[in-house]
């Protein structure tokens, strides 16, 4: 292999059997779970970092489920976002993330700096209740629930919130361990198709952790709980700010 063939093939590791094909991705039929609750402020503080500011002390907690997704498969992920501002413009910051399938892991690490961790993460219907669970080995760290398709929601409003700037703080080591990629990455969601999106009762339940610690940001009331099967794309990202840059 030349050294031009090299730079034309690298595109993922390892450069003869890629983790995850080159993007853009489509999902289908992807069904999320949102529990959003109100949390303690000085926590959420300690926890965004500059030059995003929080906006208000929320916590958005999602259980999605993709089962058509370009190059990923059939997979699940559970995790935390922190509503925030850049510059004026509203939008989230992806906290943590954990997923049961090693492409989208490898992929979303790489590629925009999601903050992805091996987990177990379920979303299903049990009866008359849309449940969501996280699972950290075998550890339950994270139960949602909501009363299934109580209320029909607005579907222009609800592509126009998947549709928001999301926030990623992206680091890539250096051989020596010294950050050589510190970068805060923004992207958002295009072509959303809304298929049906509903809201209801919800109730969420953490656990502490130390090595999955969603329960550090704790459950002091919850605001909303909805429900929504969506068609979207997740293009590639754009850097927003380079911490390593002066």
């Amino acid at each position: 292999m030349t050294e031009d063939e090299v730079r034309a093939r690298a595109f993922a590791m390892p450069i003869h059997s890629p983790a995850y094909p080159s993007g853009p991705y489509r999902f289908v039929d992807r069904e999320y779970l949102i529990i959003s609750y109100r949390t303690d402020p000085e926590r959420l503080r300690a926890l965004v970092p500059a030059p995003l500011e929080l906006a208000e002390p929320v916590v958005k907690f999602e259980f999605i489920k993709m089962p058509d997704s370009t190059g990923f498969g059939d997979y699940t992920e559970s995790g935390q976002v922190i509503p925030v501002r850049l510059k004026g413009e509203s939008g989230g910051y992806v906290l943590s993330m954990y997923l049961d399938d090693h492409p989208p892991i490898a992929a979303g690490r790489e590629l925009w700096g999601f903050p992805k961790k091996l987990g177990r993460p379920e979303l299903r219907v049990h009866a008359d209740t849309l449940m969501g669970t996280l699972d950290y080995s075998d550890f339950r760290v994270a139960t949602g629930s909501m009363g299934f398709k109580h209320r029909t929601l607005d579907a222009d409003a609800v592509a126009a919130s998947l549709g928001a700037p999301n926030y990623l703080l992206k680091i890539l080591p250096h051989v020596d361990g010294t950050p050589r990629v510190c970068e805060i990455v923004r992207y958002r969601m295009t072509e959303i198709r809304i298929r049906g999106a509903w809201s209801g009762p919800g109730a969420l339940d953490l656990h502490a952790h130390a090595l999955a610690p969603v329960a550090d940001l704790p459950v002091l009331e919850i605001l909303s709980a909805v429900h929504i099967v969506a068609d979207l794309t997740l293009p590639l990202g754009s850097v927003v700010h380079d911490y390593l840059t002066r």
